[in-house]
């Protein structure tokens, strides 16, 4: 059983969210700007059910991972309606949002001073 940098996991937690054909997939470090947590993996689903299939995805796959401590959710938000989903892996929240909740309370621009990457499909970060 090996380690996994809280980096690692939030990359993880993005990579997880574009297998299921998340949108406008970004990772928000708040390292040194927050204490709620490291970083923000924010994506987009297209419906209700694409929202849930992430949740669900992203979080089953991650307990999946053999490594040292167990990674599973402190707690998840939103899973009844399906408009924002919240799970809080204590130094990785990740967001999935309905694209018109996600521009309503615009995290990125919220935490604008958080440096964001970008994360594709094809694997290049901007």
């Amino acid at each position: 059983m090996s380690e996994i940098s809280i980096k690692d996991l939030a990359r993880k937690a993005a990579e997880l969210s574009l297998e299921k054909k998340a949108e406008d997939v970004m990772i928000l470090d708040l390292r040194g700007l927050s204490s709620v947590a490291d970083y923000f993996v924010i994506c987009s689903g297209s419906s209700d059910v694409h929202v849930k299939a992430i949740a669900d995805y992203v979080q089953d796959e991650l307990v999946k991972i053999d490594v040292k401590p167990k990674v599973k959710p402190w707690h998840v938000e939103g899973a009844d309606t399906q408009r924002w989903v919240l799970l809080d892996f204590v130094n990785v929240v990740v967001h999935i949002f309905r694209a018109e909740t996600r521009e309503y309370y615009s995290l990125e621009r919220l935490w604008g001073d958080a440096p964001m990457e970008e994360i594709h499909d094809e694997g290049s970060r901007s």
